[in-house]
């Protein structure tokens, strides 16, 4: 697993919170192996350095913080990548998986403590 600092980025939501599903021929919903919590994905549009990436991400449900909609900017905890491959039908498919712990909404700078 490889943290990913966020620090320097801003993250988006594109699509809300969905339950996270294991098996698509069963429907059987993914759960985290420790704590035996429902996983749930949210997809994000990541920016930083001048470009942008399409990211999907999965949390623990009791890591959903409350407010987030289409569009809301996003603080991830504890966020990690894992490179991921895999062979299915004689092709080979790979690519990168996110965790987080947690997604909270991340209010505006300008909004915080400040009177209109």
């Amino acid at each position: 697993m490889i943290p990913v600092d966020t620090s320097a980025a801003t993250l988006l939501v594109t699509k809300l919170p969905e339950v996270k599903v294991r098996d698509r021929q069963t429907g059987e919903v993914a759960v985290d192996p420790v704590t035996n919590q429902r996983l749930m994905t949210l997809e994000l549009v990541f920016i930083a350095a001048g470009g942008s990436d399409m990211i999907k991400v999965t949390i623990p449900e009791e890591g959903i913080g409350d407010g987030l909609v289409m569009g809301a900017p996003v603080i991830l905890s504890g966020l990690v990548a894992r490179p991921w491959e895999s062979e299915f039908g004689g092709r080979s498919r790979h690519g990168i998986a996110y965790r987080a712990d947690a997604v909270m909404v991340n209010a505006p700078v300008a909004a915080q403590g400040c009177l209109p």
